[in-house]
């Protein structure tokens, strides 16, 4: 019987272990398909399904009690996320006058049906790295959003090339960034509010992975310019 646990054990680590190791091979040949020319079309298109895939192996690491009030928060999340965004889109309002190319997949009123599960990606990763952190709640709420600001501002010096969205004049509006802290602020205050725990070991890595890639991709662009 022991021994059986102790072999358990070592598959759920070494299972883990393997995930990791994609993880970081997935997005290094996703950012070298990127940067040569002439994969560049065709790694271009595959961006939606990535970030498919990157959530639901965030998803499989999930390792909280997933109940109904879980469920309905994170769809509340994604919803309202959507909502926001094409409201956005739609009124130049919210985060300033832009809109949505072909790089994140079918549309929806003008906006990509993938831009809510982005949102929740981030919301989750990040609370579940803030979760763990001996500080007060209030805090933790805006330690994570801060992480989700930083995340965008990377993403944003190379959402134009990768044909995600498109600001007018080409000028990224502090309006955007605003939105997008107040945005986070209220997602993560959701989660305290209604007690939803995150434990994901997987989180970590998956965030810093994606945080990288479009840092080197920024990187990268610049230096091919």
């Amino acid at each position: 019987m022991e021994y059986n646990i102790h072999q358990y054990c070592v598959y759920i680590k070494d299972r883990k272990n393997a995930l990791k190791i994609f993880a970081i091979f997935f997005y290094s040949v996703g950012l070298l398909g990127l940067v040569i020319p002439c994969t560049f079309p065709l790694f271009l298109k595959l961006i939606p399904f990535a970030l498919i895939l990157s959530f639901v192996a965030l998803a499989l690491s999930h390792k909280s009690k997933i109940d109904t009030k879980t469920i309905s928060i994170f769809f509340f999340i994604y919803i309202f996320a959507f909502i926001a965004e094409a409201l956005g889109v739609g009124t130049g309002q919210i985060f300033g006058h832009y809109e949505y190319g072909l790089g994140l997949g079918i549309k929806f009123l003008q906006t990509p049906l993938i831009i809510g599960i982005n949102w929740l990606f981030l919301v989750y990763t990040t609370a579940s790295i803030t979760q763990k952190l001996k500080v007060p709640d209030i805090l933790k709420i805006l330690i994570a959003s801060v992480g989700m600001l930083l995340y965008d501002i990377v993403l944003e010096q190379v959402a134009d090339k990768l044909d995600m969205w498109h600001w007018k004049d080409g000028i990224i509006p502090f309006q955007n960034y605003l939105a997008w802290y107040v945005l986070a602020v209220f997602f993560h205050a959701l989660l305290k509010i209604f007690r939803i725990k995150i434990e994901n070991t997987f989180a970590i890595l998956i965030l810093l992975c994606q945080f990288i890639f479009f840092l080197f991709l920024y990187i990268s662009f610049k230096l091919l310019i």
